[in-house]
C-alpha cells in the first residue's frame, strides 16, 4: 500500500523551528502592553512576546543552553528596565497632574524627599554580545 503524500506547506518561522531549546518568561505588570512594546526594540527572531491581560509572556527559542541563558539575562534586564522606566514616568505624570491647593501643600512638605535610584537594587549584569549559535 502506497500513501500519496502532498508537499508540506511552509511553516511560517517561529521560535522552536530551528531550535532545541525554549522557554517562556511569564511576568504581570500594571501596564503589560506599555512593557512589551517597550520591549519589541530589543527583541530578535528567536523571541516571540505575547500579551495577555496584566501579563507579558516572552517565549525564547535558542540551539545552544548558552545562547538561551544569554538572550533570557537580556530579555530579564531589558524587563526591568522597561518597567522602571513606566513606573517613574507615571510618578512624573502623577506630579504634573492638576491638584488641589491640599495637595500642593503635602508636594511642598515633600519636596525635600526627592525619589532617588539606588544602584544597589539593580540586579549586578554583565552586558555581553551573544556568539552566534551557528
Amino acid at each position: 500500500m502506497t500513501e500519496d503524500a502532498a508537499p508540506a506547506a511552509a511553516a511560517a518561522p517561529s521560535p522552536a523551528n530551528d531550535a532545541d531549546r525554549t522557554a517562556t518568561v511569564r511576568t504581570e505588570h500594571a501596564d503589560a502592553a506599555t512593557v512589551a512594546a517597550a520591549l519589541g526594540p530589543d527583541e530578535t527572531d528567536s523571541m516571540r512576546t505575547r500579551v495577555d491581560g496584566d501579563v507579558v509572556a516572552c517565549t525564547v527559542a535558542r540551539p545552544t543552553t548558552g545562547g538561551l541563558q544569554s538572550t533570557l539575562d537580556d530579555h530579564l534586564v531589558n524587563l526591568r528596565v522597561a518597567d522602571r522606566v513606566i513606573e517613574c514616568g507615571r510618578a512624573h505624570a502623577d506630579r504634573d497632574s492638576p491638584r488641589t491647593d491640599a495637595a500642593d501643600a503635602d508636594t511642598a512638605a515633600d519636596a525635600d524627599s526627592t525619589d532617588t535610584l539606588d544602584s544597589a537594587d539593580e540586579p549586578q549584569t554583565t552586558d555581553t554580545d551573544t556568539q552566534s549559535d551557528t
